[in-house]
């Protein structure tokens, strides 16, 4: 089958960017939508033109690398799906599709289809550790884990950073992502020592990151390729405010 591509196309930071049409004939319904773009990048580079830039690495929709709008909507149509994940099947013969970069002030663009997702990166390091002993490896008894709490951690544990949350809230916020990161450690035991502290750390470095604040629209979830609920949100809202009343949050 035969695709219209209409790519955002930007050098650098710097420079503006623009809209620039590709056919792409002879699309594989089998090929990933990736597998697609490489098939576009060596005909450009057969025409000594610029391949189009795009974040990817596993291919498996494990490492959240890939990630950009696919007709107005982050990672494309289908549900619980990363970009690398989704199959040209899903479109038909002629279709037209536009693709852009996360747009969030605080994922800069860096090339083309490629954004600075270091803000992630932060605010873990802000808040996403527990304490633990050195030494030897404790026994994997040691600590009694209730399975509601275990099933709620690796739930969270899932979220993979992509993004995809952040480009689709019309706030730009952070809240799934970083909720998803403060549920993931704060309803074992062994993250409570730290819990009041990280919440109040993690919360406060996503607004240095200029990320917005979460209004519960509802978004982030529909398109988290892992299925991330909302009610990590309020979790985190709750052990934010209970950080900041009782004071222990203090000294992040």
């Amino acid at each position: 089958m035969k695709l219209i591509l209409h790519i955002w196309r930007q050098r650098n930071a710097s420079e503006k960017g623009r809209m620039v049409r590709y056919e792409v004939p002879d699309v594989n319904p089998e090929m990933s939508f990736l597998e697609m773009l490489d098939v576009l990048n060596e005909s450009l580079i057969a025409k000594n033109e610029e391949p189009v830039a795009f974040d990817h690495d596993c291919r498996e929709g494990i490492c959240g690398m890939c990630g950009f709008m696919i007709n107005g909507v982050a990672h494309g149509p289908e549900r619980s799906t990363t970009v690398c994940q989704l199959h040209m099947r899903h479109f038909k013969d002629g279709d037209e599709l536009y693709l852009e970069p996360w747009r969030a002030r605080a994922f800069p663009i860096v090339k083309d289809l490629v954004v600075n997702r270091s803000a992630f990166d932060r605010i873990i390091a802000a808040g996403g550790f527990i304490s633990a002993p050195t030494g030897s490896a404790p026994d994997g008894n040691a600590i009694l884990v209730p399975k509601e709490a275990a099933d709620i951690s690796m739930d969270a544990a899932a979220c993979i950073g992509c993004g995809a949350c952040v480009a689709m809230c019309p706030n730009a916020a952070a809240a799934l992502f970083t909720a998803a990161k403060i549920t993931h450690l704060g309803v074992l035991p062994q993250g409570q020592p730290e819990r009041d502290r990280r919440a109040v750390a993690m919360v406060a470095q996503a607004s240095h990151e200029m990320f917005g604040y979460c209004t519960n629209v509802g978004e982030c979830e529909a398109v988290c390729p892992k299925d991330i609920k909302l009610e990590v949100i309020a979790r985190m809202n709750r052990d934010f405010l209970k950080a900041m009343v009782t004071g222990r949050g203090a000294g992040s």
